[in-house]
């Protein structure tokens, strides 16, 4: 399953409609795993009510803590509600101003869109206090849980990006054996793909959505993966944008090695 806005009907589940109580509502975004992320415009604002289905891998009850901690420092959508039954789990957050960066307006606005999400990076690197954050994201967490899913028989190259399918379990593991040393240690967004971006009517970032994976790594963490996500969403040649407006120079080795990491572990 493919990220993104949802197309023709999509079913409400009962929590959700619950949450609305007879409000309008409107599917803006199915993740990967079959989440969906609803909006209740009211006269007062937006509300999102975020819902996972059980089973699904998503945990947010741990998005919730890592909201209401980030908050704090940053933009981020503010915590109403939090709730789960039979079927699934949901989060309700109020609205901050802009829309997603990948929006038919800013994928047509490349430049603007990709200088946005670097800045916006560099903000939340910048002003999440790593000392008093709570949550990891380090390597030595991500690979324990490579080594679960590997005992699992979790690992399966046929739904990895292409670039490392060829790779083989053996052969992805063997190079995620050899981590390179910390750069600059940060907290880290966690899913730092380009629709995790706000961007409002200026064209200036505006916030993050999404950070059920929040925690202290390595800044490449992040960035390997916001410069990667890049290709599919405006097209290739914007990484050297996103890196100028971040302020960093390119860094090849912890790019390839955290984008094969993300590849098994997400």
């Amino acid at each position: 399953m493919i990220a993104g806005v949802p197309s023709g009907e999509v079913t409400v589940p009962a929590g959700v409609r619950a949450v609305a109580g007879g409000r309008a509502l409107r599917a803006v975004w199915r993740n990967e795993l079959g989440g969906i992320t609803f909006e209740i415009p009211t006269a007062a604002g937006r509300w999102f009510v975020k819902w996972a289905p059980a089973e699904c891998g998503l945990d947010l009850a741990a998005e919730a803590a890592r909201l209401r901690w980030a908050a704090r420092f940053t933009p981020v959508p503010v915590v109403d509600d939090h709730g789960r039954d039979a079927d699934g789990e949901w989060l309700v957050t109020v609205g901050l101003p802009g829309d997603n960066a990948v929006t038919h307006r800013w994928r047509a606005a490349p430049a603007t869109a990709v200088t946005a999400i670097g800045a916006g990076l560099r903000h939340l690197h910048d002003a999440l206090p790593v000392d008093a954050c709570p949550f990891s994201w380090g390597i030595d967490d991500r690979m324990a849980e490579l080594g679960r899913r590997a005992a699992a028989g979790r690992l399966d190259p046929s739904r990895w990006h292409a670039e490392h399918t060829a790779l083989g379990r053996a052969g992805a593991l063997a190079r995620l054996a050899n981590a390179p040393p910390v750069d600059r240690p940060v907290v880290c967004h966690g899913d730092a793909c380009a629709p995790n971006t706000l961007i409002g009517a200026d064209g200036t970032w505006t916030g993050h959505v999404d950070l059920g994976a929040l925690g202290v790594a390595d800044r490449w963490a992040d960035l390997a993966i916001a410069t990667w996500s890049l290709n599919w969403n405006y097209g290739p040649g914007w990484e050297p944008t996103l890196l100028a407006a971040y302020g960093v120079d390119p860094d090849p080795v912890r790019t390839v090695f955290y984008r094969l990491l993300w590849d098994l572990t997400s």
